[in-house]
């Protein structure tokens, strides 16, 4: 079995494949925060692992646990996704291609493998918002960093004396009427004015949204969309058969 792991800034997520499945047909996936991690061993465990292969933009004490952890489940040392020149047919196009996030590389081609041969914008919307450009003849063309939504209403909160800090929630009016709904609703707006800016500037014949804040922004888009959970496991599940069984880690 193919184990794909997305360790992102807050949340670890994963997904397990037989080998042969299509990019998300997933026989089981899940994921935890970060202080849960040791909870993944006993989900992971019993499962035939074969391969994994890691995205980590979390750093490298968190390398150095998940390497830990799967020490023990795997025949060979997991495969460490990283951003490269080309990969399964998807150009980068970044300055420097490595620089690139090994989570936005892995987004753009879960992207490009469910909707081929289209102008997409991929929108991340976790503990920062990514949003990226991949056009239908698979060119990775660069894209925006923001911070995510949580982010931006914790900074209201930390920077203002008076402002309170605000959960996400049910989507205010535009115009609110009181001044946590007129928080929600600026930062709302402030991520779907992101990624509406891109699709325009593309033009983009669709947008891709994921991540943990998704269903608070999506709803807020006018351009045309789909919500898909977990892009950057479909990525990693896409690249798998082009990379080698193991590699080192970046």
């Amino acid at each position: 079995m193919l184990l794909l792991v997305d360790a992102g800034n807050t949340r670890i997520k994963w997904a397990i494949a037989a080998p042969d499945a299509a990019p998300g047909d997933w026989t089981a996936h899940g994921a935890v925060p970060h202080a849960e991690l040791e909870r993944l061993q006993a989900a992971w465990a019993g499962q035939g692992l074969a391969r994994a292969i890691v995205s980590n933009v979390a750093g490298h004490a968190m390398e150095a646990q998940l390497t830990a952890l799967l020490a023990p489940l795997l025949p060979a040392p997991p495969t460490w996704f990283t951003s490269r020149a080309e990969l399964k047919g998807l150009r980068n196009r970044y300055r420097n291609p490595t620089q690139l996030g090994s989570d936005r590389f892995a987004a753009a081609l879960g992207a490009r493998c469910v909707a081929p041969g289209k102008n997409l914008v991929v929108a991340t919307c976790g503990t920062a918002t990514t949003v990226d450009a991949v056009s239908a003849a698979g060119d990775f063309l660069g894209g925006m960093i923001l911070p995510g939504l949580g982010l931006m209403l914790g900074a209201l909160a930390r920077g203002t004396a008076q402002l309170p800090q605000v959960a996400p929630g049910a989507t205010p009016a535009t115009f609110a009427d009181h001044t946590s709904d007129a928080i929600l609703s600026g930062c709302l707006a402030a991520q779907a004015g992101a990624i509406e800016r891109a699709c325009a500037a593309l033009p983009a014949d669709l947008c891709i949204v994921s991540g943990g804040a998704a269903a608070s922004v999506a709803p807020l888009l006018s351009v045309p969309h789909w919500m898909l959970d977990n892009i950057v496991l479909v990525g990693l599940h896409a690249a798998a058969p082009f990379l080698a069984s193991d590699s080192a880690p970046a």
